[in-house]
C-alpha cells in the first residue's frame, strides 16, 4: 500500500513544502519504505500587498495539491516567536486550512517539539540534527535547502513516522 504525505512548514513570506511516498506491508500495517517526491517553497514578495500575498499562497498551494495528489497533510502547528510574526503565520495557516477543506485533504498537526523528537528522539534537538535526520531518513546525501523545505520534509516524516 502506498500513501502520499505532504509536509508543510507554514509562513508568509516563505511557506515550505515537502512530499514523500510511503511504501507499508498491507498484512502487517507495518512502514516499510520513503521516498522523496517533491519539495521546495512557495513565496511571496514582501512588497506584495497582505491580500495578494495570501492570494499567491492560496493559488500556488491549490496548485500544489493538485500536482501532488497527497493522501495526508502534515502541518507545523503555530509556535510563537514575535506577535507580529506570530499574526502573519497564523493568516498563512489560515489560507493553508481553507485549502485542505477545500480540496477534502486529511491532515495532522505536530510541534515543533513532537517533530524534533519523531526525527531525533530528543525535542530539544537543534535544526541541523533535525535536517541530518531529514537526509539520512530520505537516503540523500545532501541536507535540502532551503530551510523552510528540509523543516517540511520532517512534518510528512514525522506524519509517517505516526502513521
Amino acid at each position: 500500500m502506498e500513501k502520499r504525505i505532504l509536509g508543510l512548514d507554514p509562513g508568509l513570506a516563505t511557506l515550505g513544502f515537502g512530499a514523500i511516498l510511503c511504501r507499508q506491508k498491507q498484512a502487517q500495517q507495518r512502514n516499510i519504505s520513503v521516498n522523496l517526491l517533491d519539495f521546495g517553497v512557495i513565496a511571496t514578495s514582501p512588497d506584495a500587498e497582505m491580500g495578494q500575498r495570501l492570494r499567491t499562497l492560496y493559488e500556488d498551494l491549490h496548485t500544489l495539491t493538485e500536482e501532488l495528489q497527497p493522501d495526508l497533510v502534515a502541518i507545523e502547528k503555530l509556535f510563537f516567536y514575535r506577535m507580529g510574526n506570530t499574526i502573519l503565520v497564523a493568516q498563512a495557516r489560515g489560507v493553508i486550512m481553507l485549502v485542505l477543506a477545500q480540496r477534502n485533504l486529511a491532515y495532522v498537526e505536530f510541534t515543533p517539539a513532537q517533530i524534533k523528537q519523531a526525527l531525533t528522539g530528543y525535542g530539544n534537538a537543534e535544526k541541523y540534527e533535525v535536517q541530518k535526520a531529514v537526509a539520512q531518513e530520505l537516503d540523500l546525501d545532501y541536507i535540502p535547502h532551503p530551510d523552510d523545505a528540509a523543516d517540511a520534509l520532517a512534518v510528512a516524516l514525522t506524519a509517517w513516522f505516526q502513521g
